[in-house]
């Protein structure tokens, strides 16, 4: 195999194949190479993901990006049609929900709706007595109402990573299974990586989108990341009595999130942990903590029973939680595309995009992601999104 390449991208996830698959489809004609360690992505982030794609945000740039994966994951299955075969990856736009309890939460919804609306997204405020139209048989005693986008929802995430991947492939990328261990530089430039056999694969630019062993990464050419790895357990479980509709992906007060998967339904919680890369899941998750939330908001989940559960890895960025993307200041070429602390598959067309305009042009188009780039930690200039989940 020829071990020169223009661009190489660490990492296969659904991150690493959106920007491959931008890169190729919007015309560039060098050779992209992609690395992707784990061939079977059993313990990649993207399939371990809930699959949430949402445009309920407060900050333009994540507002812009969320928008853009709506419109994009709407023409998915044709748009990566391959042979005439739709790629099928089950986008159900059945909305999403943020509760709130407090009066004066409801007034900082309007703030985040103003910003909404200001890039083309149309949310809706509900008052209390409005958001039994969305869920009948909801718990409203102690909220005061709630935000909804009714476009938005959840799919597939294997199914779009794999979308990509095909994609990719048929226009022209090679994926490689093998571990990188270390990115290579020639004085301020970087050159190139290192396999985990002791290849060496030559390249002008490299792209870590290596998820939560990015940082690890990026500490072989002395650039360390504020990215931890951090688990999060998401539960799957079955209910007795059925709900009247299907539910938007929904996200109570105190954090818990849950929706249909099926005829199932999933849930889960961004609990504190020690960071690690760590996949156990714990049943006692949900019947000590998850259930009695549920529970109390939903009277249907009060007879449950667990069907399986699983645990993925959030890159979790320590400063402000959001993605950092684009071209590192003291190493050109190096690219980053990581720390998106959960929202990796909602932002993942977007970030392809951008990445794809900036390397070949050297310039975002789309949207401006120049103010998700690394240099906004030393400039003092943090993107702070209140919508955290």
């Amino acid at each position: 195999m020829n071990r020169k390449a223009d661009v190489i991208i660490v990492g296969g996830g659904v991150i690493g194949s959106s920007i491959a698959y931008n890169l190729l489809e919007d015309g560039f004609d060098g050779k992209v190479i992609v690395f992707e360690k784990d061939k079977t992505y059993e313990f990649a982030s993207t399939p371990r993901s809930a699959g949430g794609i949402r445009q309920l945000f407060t900050t333009k740039v994540n507002v812009e990006m969320g928008k853009y994966a709506v419109d994009k994951y709407s023409t998915f299955q044709e748009d990566m049609a391959i042979d005439g075969e739709n790629a099928k990856i089950d986008f159900q736009q059945n909305g999403y929900l943020f509760l709130v309890e407090n009066k004066e939460d409801v007034v900082a919804l309007q703030r985040q709706k103003k910003v909404q609306k200001n890039c083309g997204v149309d949310s809706t405020i509900l008052q209390k007595d409005e958001l039994k139209n969305i869920i009948p048989e909801l718990n409203t005693d102690d909220l005061s109402g709630g935000i909804y986008s009714g476009l938005d929802g959840y799919l597939d995430p294997y199914s779009v990573m794999q979308g990509y991947i095909k994609k990719s492939r048929q226009l022209g990328a090679t994926y490689v299974n093998e571990k990188i261990v270390k990115v290579n530089k020639n004085g301020n430039n970087v050159s190139g990586v290192f396999t985990e056999n002791g290849t060496e694969y030559y390249a002008p630019i490299v792209i870590n989108c290596a998820g939560p062993w990015g940082t690890e990464l990026s500490e072989t050419v002395n650039l360390p990341l504020p990215i931890i790895p951090l688990k999060r357990q998401i539960i799957q479980f079955n209910i007795e009595e059925p709900l009247e509709n299907r539910l938007p992906l929904t996200v109570d007060p105190t954090g818990v999130y849950f929706r249909h998967e099926g005829n199932s339904i999933i849930c889960g919680f961004g609990e504190e942990v020690k960071p690690g890369i760590e996949f156990s899941w714990k049943r006692s998750f949900f019947t000590d903590f998850l259930w009695p939330i549920l529970a109390n908001r939903i009277p249907n989940f009060e007879r449950a029973k667990i069907q399986s559960g699983w645990a993925g890895i959030y890159s979790h960025n320590t400063m402000d939680q959001n993605a950092i993307v684009g071209e590192h200041p003291e190493l050109k070429g190096y690219h980053l595309a990581l720390g998106f602390s959960g929202h990796g598959m909602q932002q993942a067309p977007a970030v392809g995009k951008g990445l794809s305009e900036y390397i070949r042009n050297n310039h975002y188009d789309t949207i401006d992601l120049s103010v998700l780039g690394f240099d906004r930690f030393k400039n003092n200039k943090l993107v702070i999104e209140e919508a955290i989940v």
